[in-house]
């Protein structure tokens, strides 16, 4: 049996159900990637190997004892962003505000985990509250891409993508508010998911931006994505966006695609993504994807979406908008940090000691820009006519798909950038999300699959696949194509990031 942690998570988990390994050795398998190669990664903030193994323990027993496995992942080891509430272990968001805070629940997404018999790993690095395309704004250090440790593993969550692409888990799960899940995966040479807004539960998903936030599942295969994806995915009565609709067959259009055959889909290339900012290796491999799209019976238009030109600077009014409102929360008063509170001043001090102590230099930008955008004389002239964009795109999205059945792009205008290079320049940064973020402002579903290395540098690019809401399963049906003929041509490359960091992709 090829070593465990080099194998897919629904190669590992029919071995697990044959009983031709234990998920107690699996599991051991990747905590112990994770103590050789994290300290150079840093893709984990939180580990519990305890916990895991105990997970797997009990996995392990019930299928010794003759019950069939719970769920088609059970026994699978995974990595979770440090986003949702876990009551077993720390949940930091990635924030000085939270160093240490246990919550008293478990989000809705990490309930249906366990009771799928997943084994949590443990928490994985991420952007500060989300905010971020680098996962450098973490109060606890940056992540690194395991392709080349200089290199951003994307974000904000970059340490669940790290983790897939340093073979430190099989799967993992991120959330979504302008890209963080798709734009990691792009950088990363791994798959990420975007759900239809509300697909999944935001019940314990600490919020960032809450119409736009949505977690989702990361992997190294389309299908280990769909299964993933069929686990998390249904409806929440705890969550008032939660969709209550039947979750889309995204396994069954996994399976099918990767039978190849793409004919009588129509698919929409967005003309707005190309050109001028693009890095022209991102581009050359997008083209060849889009080609071989073709090749597999697909018929291939180019479709213009104008809004789509105007969907940075609309996002970046409402989401920083609803994250003012979302973080007052962080006051020092009920939990997490608190400083100053020495008896001599007034709560009015604390609270403003405590966010200065708290809080890292993007989230107070974004904090700042939205409490301008919606303070008076202003909310109409920023936050309202940037929903009236919000409108404008998701009728652009709404006019495509009366002509196609998907659309495509590239994930990133480039491949992952140097550390530090972008950290002094916010627009450089939020121009990292420039292609991912209409299908946030929009709800529809979204997810990027590796499409080659571009031939600037030799570092992934993505392909971005988005679908119509609800119409999930139509993004893994071409994802999976596209996945299955790559693979076919190219097969499983291992590569040497740095010399003493061995990890492959797909």
């Amino acid at each position: 049996m090829r070593e465990p942690t080099r194998r897919t998570a629904a190669e590992l988990a029919r071995a697990i159900h044959a009983r031709e390994v234990t998920s107690v050795e699996v599991t051991r398998a990747h905590l112990d990637r994770i103590a050789a190669v994290d300290g150079a990664v840093h893709a984990f903030l939180h580990v519990d190997a305890e916990g895991a193994l105990a997970a797997a323990a009990r996995v392990d027993a019930a299928l010794d004892a003759g019950r069939a496995p719970v769920s088609p992942l059970a026994g699978v080891p995974l990595a979770l962003k440090d986003v949702f509430t876990t009551v077993d272990m720390p949940t930091t968001c990635g924030s000085r505000m939270l160093r240490g805070w246990r919550p008293p629940y478990d989000a809705t997404v990490v309930s249906r985990l366990r009771d799928a018999g997943v084994v949590i790993l443990g928490k994985t690095n991420m952007d500060e509250f989300a905010m971020g395309s680098s996962t450098e704004n973490s109060a606890y250090g940056p992540t690194r891409n395991p392709w080349q440790l200089d290199r951003v593993p994307g974000g904000s969550g970059g340490g669940s993508s790290a983790s897939l692409a340093a073979f430190e888990a099989p799967l993992a799960i991120g959330t979504d508010t302008g890209g963080s899940i798709r734009q990691p995966g792009a950088v990363t040479g791994t798959v990420g998911v975007k759900p239809t807004y509300g697909g999944a539960s935001r019940y314990g998903l600490v919020a960032f931006s809450s119409s736009l936030d949505q977690g989702g599942p990361c992997a190294r295969t389309v299908l280990d994505a769909a299964l993933l994806h069929e686990v998390i995915g249904g409806h929440d009565s705890m969550d008032s966006t939660s969709i209550d609709a039947p979750v889309p067959p995204v396994v069954a259009a996994a399976r099918q695609g990767a039978t190849g055959d793409l004919a009588g889909l129509r698919v929409g290339v967005v003309s707005q993504f190309s050109g001028e900012g693009y890095q022209p290796g991102v581009l050359r491999a997008f083209d060849t994807a889009v080609a071989q799209l073709r090749a597999l019976g697909a018929e291939v238009v180019e479709v213009s979406c104008p809004s789509f030109d105007y969907a940075l600077p609309a996002y970046y009014l409402i989401a920083p908008s609803e994250c003012s409102s979302n973080l007052a929360r962080f006051d020092g008063m009920r939990y997490g940090l608190r400083d100053g509170d020495d008896g001599t001043r007034s709560a009015a001090e604390v609270m403003a000691l405590t966010r200065e102590k708290g809080f890292g230099a993007e989230v107070k930008r974004r904090i700042m820009i939205g409490t301008y955008a919606l303070s008076s004389g202003y909310y109409d002239a920023y936050y309202g006519q940037a929903q009236k964009v919000r409108t404008l795109i998701r009728r652009d999205f709404e006019a495509a798909f009366e002509r196609v059945d998907v659309l495509v792009s590239p994930t990133t205008p480039t491949t992952a950038f140097p550390l530090g290079e972008r950290v002094d320049d916010p627009m450089a940064m939020y121009l990292a999300d420039l292609c991912t973020v209409p299908a946030n402002l929009a709800g529809n579903a979204a997810l990027s699959v590796p499409c080659g290395r571009s031939d600037d540098d030799g570092l992934p690019v993505g392909l971005q696949v988005m679908s119509p809401t609800l119409a999930d399963d139509r993004g893994y049906r071409v994802a999976a194509a596209y996945e299955a003929a790559r693979d076919a041509a190219e097969g499983e490359t291992l590569i040497h990031a740095v010399p003493e960091l061995e990890v492959a992709t797909r």
